[in-house]
């Protein structure tokens, strides 16, 4: 019989793949983004010193859904409002190992909408 690895399991794989490419300096930050089945987490990180410059979430904000499209939009909207009071204007996107569809996409284009470049 064949087992099947877990989607998580294959997600970390992911990550750990883009994370031996993608590094995020203090000119330049990361934004990871995290998603579970009740919320979405992102935020920018310099690794060069390994701090959390600004961070956002569903739960944060007190949003009443914190796992739909609506909520990943607020969460990119106000992670890039902290950018711009930190005068971060660009940052290298981590997706995280989730696949570019759904709520990781809405989360990357309000904050593109909002003055991230990435």
């Amino acid at each position: 019989m064949i087992k099947k690895e877990s989607s998580n399991s294959m997600r970390k794989r992911r990550h750990t793949r883009i994370r031996a490419t993608l590094s995020g300096t203090s000119e330049c930050p990361r934004l990871n983004v995290f998603r579970s089945n009740n919320g979405i987490f992102a935020q920018v990180i310099d690794d060069t010193t390994g701090n959390t410059l600004v961070a956002s979430s569903s739960v944060a904000l007190k949003l009443k859904n914190g796992g739909n499209i609506e909520a990943a939009t607020a969460v990119g909207k106000d992670i890039a409002e902290k950018c711009n009071k930190q005068k971060i204007k660009k940052v290298v996107f981590d997706r995280g190992g989730n696949l570019y569809h759904g709520r990781v996409k809405a989360l990357a284009e309000a904050a593109r909408e909002n003055g991230l470049e990435f």
